[in-house]
Parts: C-alpha cells; sequence; structure tokens
C-alpha cells in the first residue's frame, strides 16, 4: 500500500508538471513596465559603448543589468530601499568573480561561498525573487570573463556602472509625484531578519546541497561550467518552500533551456552589429519579464539565448553549436540537482499550492 500511494503521488505530481508546461497563468499585475525598465537597463549601456567604439565594455556592463529584476512587486519608495543591498551583493559577486578568475580551484572555491551566502541573505532578509540566482550568475559570468582574457579592474568597473544604471532606470516611477507619496515602511518591515524559520532552512540546505554537487559535476565535465550547473540548480530551487514546485521548477528548466538553445543556435550565426544585438537583447529581456510568472519554460525559451548572446559577445565566443550543447548538458544536469533537493521538504509542505509564483523567476 505504502508504495501504491508513491507511485499515485508521483503521477499526480508528474501530471501536474507536464500540464503546466502548457499552462499560462494570469500575471498578478501588468508586466509591460517591469519589462520595458529591464530592458533599457539591458540594452542602454551596449548601445551606449557600442557608438563609443567599445562595445565589449557594453556587454560587460549589460551583466549589472539584472539588479533591474529585484524588488518589482515593491512599491518604488520601499524598491529605493532595497536596491541599494542588492546593488551591493550584485557588485560584491562581480569582484570576487573577476578576482578569482585566473584560478580554476579559487574560481569554484569562491562559487560556493558565494552561492551559500547570497542564499543565506536572500532568503534570511525575506528579498523575495529572484532570489540567490543572479548573485550566483554574476560571480560565475565574471569568473567566466575574466578568465577569458579581460582586465578584471576595467571588467568591474563596467559591471558597477551597469548596476548604477541599472537601478536608476528601476527607480524612474520616482520620477511621478503620485509615486513618492506612497507611504514607504521602515527597512526592517520590508527586509525582515535575519531569520530562518524553517521552510527557508530547508532552501538554504537545499542551494548548499546543490552548489557542492554542481561543482562536484563541473569537475567532471568541466570546472569552467559548474557555475552553470550550480545556477540552474540554485534557479530550480527558487523562493517556494515546495516540494511540488521544486520537480514542475526541474522540468520548466529542461524543456525551457533545451528550445531556448534551439533558439540561440537560430540567432548566434546572424551577422549583427552591436546596436542591433542590443536592440535583440532588450526584446528578449522585455518578454522574459511578461511571462515569467505566468510560464516558467517559455520564460526560458528567451532567458537562455539572452545569456548565452551576452556571455559569448563579453568574451568573443563563437563555438555557437558547442556552447549550446554545453548549456544543454549543464542546465539538465543542474536543473535534475535542484528539482531532487525538494525531496528535502516534508510531503505536506505547501505541495498543493499551484499559485503561479511557485514557478516563476529564473
Amino acid at each position: 500500500m505504502p508504495h501504491r500511494s508513491a507511485g499515485r503521488r508521483f503521477a499526480a505530481e508528474a501530471t501536474h508538471a507536464l500540464s503546466s508546461l502548457f499552462h499560462l497563468a494570469p500575471a498578478p499585475s501588468p508586466r509591460w513596465a517591469i519589462g520595458l525598465r529591464a530592458a533599457i537597463a539591458m540594452a542602454t549601456p551596449i548601445a551606449v559603448m557600442s557608438l563609443a567604439g567599445r562595445p565589449d565594455l557594453g556587454f560587460q556592463a549589460a551583466t549589472g543589468a539584472f539588479v533591474a529584476l529585484y524588488a518589482t512587486h515593491l512599491p518604488v519608495t520601499e524598491r529605493l530601499r532595497v536596491l541599494p543591498f542588492v546593488a551591493g551583493a550584485l557588485l560584491a559577486a562581480s569582484v570576487l568573480g573577476a578576482l578569482a578568475g585566473p584560478s580554476a580551484v579559487a574560481a569554484l572555491v569562491g562559487l560556493a561561498v558565494v552561492s551559500i551566502a547570497a542564499a543565506a541573505a536572500m532568503f534570511g532578509f525575506r528579498v523575495g525573487p529572484p532570489g540567490p540566482l543572479f548573485v550566483v550568475l554574476v560571480f560565475g559570468l565574471s569568473a567566466h570573463i575574466v578568465a577569458s582574457g579581460a582586465d578584471a579592474a576595467t571588467y568591474v568597473a563596467a559591471v558597477a556602472c551597469g548596476i548604477l544604471f541599472a537601478a536608476l532606470v528601476s527607480l524612474t516611477p520616482l520620477l511621478m509625484p503620485s509615486r513618492r507619496r506612497v507611504p514607504a515602511r521602515p527597512l526592517r518591515q520590508v527586509l525582515p531578519g535575519p531569520a530562518w524559520p524553517p521552510g527557508e532552512r530547508v532552501l538554504l540546505i537545499r542551494v548548499a546541497s546543490v552548489t557542492v554537487a554542481g561543482i562536484a559535476l563541473g569537475l567532471v565535465l568541466d570546472p569552467d561550467r559548474a557555475y552553470w550547473i550550480v545556477g540552474a540548480a540554485v534557479a530550480v530551487v527558487g523562493v517556494a518552500a515546495d516540494r511540488r514546485a521544486a520537480f514542475t521548477r526541474g522540468l520548466h528548466r529542461m524543456i525551457g533551456t533545451i528550445v531556448g538553445a534551439g533558439a540561440y543556435l537560430l540567432l548566434a550565426p546572424l551577422p549583427l552589429p552591436a546596436l542591433w544585438l542590443a536592440l535583440v537583447l532588450a526584446a528578449l529581456q522585455f518578454t522574459i519579464e511578461l511571462f515569467v510568472v505566468r510560464n516558467y519554460a517559455l520564460a526560458l525559451v528567451f532567458i537562455t539565448p539572452l545569456v548565452l548572446l551576452l556571455t559569448g559577445a563579453a568574451t568573443g565566443a563563437v563555438d555557437t553549436v558547442a556552447v549550446a550543447a554545453e548549456r544543454v548538458i549543464d542546465t539538465l544536469a543542474g536543473a535534475a540537482l535542484g528539482a531532487l533537493s525538494g525531496v528535502l521538504h516534508p510531503r505536506d509542505d505547501g505541495a498543493a499550492d499551484d499559485a503561479p509564483h511557485k514557478v516563476a523567476r529564473g
């Protein structure tokens, strides 16, 4: 009987995950303004530096655009209080990644430390989506880009400028008097903590577990790719203390990345000038923000080519087929780790909750 019951539960969760691939959930609020700000934060540094004759610096600065994805659920008066902490975390990740990049050992140790520290802070202070993912990704990208030959100091300066610009773009609603008049809660209420109740403790344990396992897999496959495996796993962990969400996010991550890698293979060989590539990245970022809270797999169809195009442009990588194949393998491994780590949640820990935000944000 226990085996039959477990089988029925697995079948039910598998059916739910498969059906969610074809379900477009309603957005909790209009997303076009968030998408527009994220697109501007991504594309403007690339366009400006391309016109100045240094598109490489523009692509590096665009790494800082991820700060615009945080605190979007808050009134802008409260977002103003949160973004300096997020910006500081992303800048610290870029500095540590740039310092660690020349050494494979330092990069892997740093990946473990940054991933766990970012998760502890994000969960402990209830920062919300997208959680520690982009801190991990910025560290990994920074180490990878510097290891590929970029000057560390110049790279960090470019990322810092990108972070500052993206933060300012995210706060543009403050230009409207009606938005400035919205009362803001004290910072201790906006970012309560630090505290790690049971759900957050399990999320932190999951991040630590998939980080160690992802680094171990990276040592087998290619140490330089470990950050992508860990990033994929951390993305699946998300911010929801939910066993069902872990399985569903893992499936969405796998399917979305495979299709997204196909889209990358179509886009990457096109001889796009830097200005046109900036527009493509802006369109991808805008579309991501429209769909990330509605269908995670669909959002990943756009997230995957965006990150691959941005990384390739920043490092000068041109072997598109090899890169796409590696990223699919790494994502499958990371997503499987993230989904499997969901068994650490108690079986009744919100498994029936199908809210869209459980599957949102990669």
